[in-house]
């Protein structure tokens, strides 16, 4: 079960990464990123720019093109901030990115137009912008349009090579369009897998309901009609109605041994779903994680597998917690050694391993489950960095028959 304070470290880690595709800024700091992502490319503006600062123009052109860029600029930074990372559904409405989009496209046209072919930049940032904030049917044919009405604006200044800033325009914009379905797809793909894992829960709670009715349906039957029996026996027969409470009493002790075994059998980890569990867990931790494919599990003790799960469990959780590491690998194999087969479990990191002195309560522990199923357990630094070796019967102990 999961504490106050593990929540609380969940939700600083996840404060801590980059924004999530497909969501918008949480906070400050989240928003800063953003915008610093999207400002850095304004570098294409060095060229308009250096022909304001020129003195090429006069006074009131020089006046006239600083306003003009400094509204395309923000209307450019708006759209994008507004929509960038953000699927159709959650984005803004299409009469405004439209008008928007429109605005960006009159004004390189304008600017181009007035001030010369060193203008030419600004219509990147409108291919861009219809990449990034229109769906793609429309970016289909408004990207080719602006590279178009780029190239006029260039043949009309006189312009020696458009055919360059042209491929930059349209390979740039459809850039910006795959990377808006590639943010539809994922925030699809996010969709999906919660609706897996709440089916998963629903099939699970149903397995349970299922398992506990067939546990104590029977049982709690017999129980109430006995009580019943018992009932009207007990003025006329005292030792038939004691005869049915102590059937009760036998009945209702079976039934709480049938639940607690349905609980162990609950509660006990498989090593399968640790190995899944292992893989989520260091790939959001940012490890790299060898992990092996299903483990051959035939004949193995089930107590022995519950061993060996709780040992990946401790080992992934030391190597995201305290490690450090950048890569981890996790081998499952069966060995033959002296104390017969083994299930080996071995779990490697290049970390350093932790700050402690010696084994934490987590690996006393590991030890001595593994002790009392029949395993062993080694942890210590190797070449790499840190490894975890847990080793388990593979075979059921043989029953050895009593002494002549």
């Amino acid at each position: 079960m999961r504490t106050v304070t593990e929540d609380r470290v969940r939700e600083e880690a996840c404060a801590e990464r980059p924004i999530p595709v497909g969501q918008p800024p949480r906070d400050r700091r989240q928003a800063l990123g953003k915008s610093l992502w999207i400002g850095i490319w304004l570098v294409f503006l060095s060229e308009p720019v250096r022909d304001l600062a020129s003195g090429h123009h006069t006074p009131s052109g020089t006046v006239a093109g600083g306003v003009g860029l400094a509204a395309f600029v923000a209307v450019y930074l708006t759209l994008l901030f507004r929509n960038v990372g953000l699927p159709e559904e959650r984005s803004l409405g299409r009469r405004y990115v439209g008008g928007r989009i429109a605005a960006l496209g009159a004004l390189a046209v304008v600017l181009g137009l007035t001030l010369g072919s060193a203008w030419a930049g600004l219509f990147v940032y409108v291919s861009v912008a219809c990449g990034a904030a229109l769906p793609l049917r429309a970016a289909s044919w408004t990207i080719p349009l602006t590279g178009t009405a780029m190239l006029l604006v260039g043949a009309r200044d006189g312009e020696q090579e458009p055919w360059q800033v042209l491929l930059l325009v349209v390979l740039i914009g459809f850039a910006m369009a795959g990377v808006r379905q590639l943010v539809r797809t994922t925030v699809e793909l996010r969709k999906a897998r919660a609706t897996v894992a709440q089916l998963a829960a629903s099939e699970e709670r149903l397995r349970l309901a299922r398992d506990l009715h067939d546990l104590l349906g029977h049982s709690l039957s017999l129980i109430t009609l006995k009580s019943e029996l018992a009932g009207r026996m007990l003025p006329a027969h005292p030792d038939k109605a004691a005869q049915q409470i102590a059937d009760i009493e036998q009945v209702s002790r079976q039934a709480l041994v049938d639940v607690r075994e349905a609980v162990t059998g609950y509660r006990r980890p498989r090593l399968s779903a640790e190995l899944a569990g292992a893989g989520v867990a260091l790939t959001a931790a940012g490890v790299t994680a060898e992990l092996p494919a299903e483990p051959d599990l035939d004949g193995v003790p089930e107590e022995s597998e519950s061993a060996l799960a709780w040992a990946l469990r401790e080992a992934v959780t030391n190597v995201v917690r305290h490690s450090g590491a950048q890569c981890c690998a996790v081998e499952v194999v069966r060995r033959q050694t002296l104390d017969g087969p083994m299930l080996e479990l071995s779990v490697e990191d290049n970390g350093s391993g932790g700050s402690g002195s010696g084994p934490g309560n987590g690996l006393t522990g590991l030890s001595e489950r593994l002790t009392k199923a029949g395993g062993t357990l080694e942890a210590g630094r190797s070449r790499h960095g840190f490894r975890l070796v847990a080793r388990a019967p593979a075979t059921a102990p043989a029953d050895v028959g009593s002494p002549a």
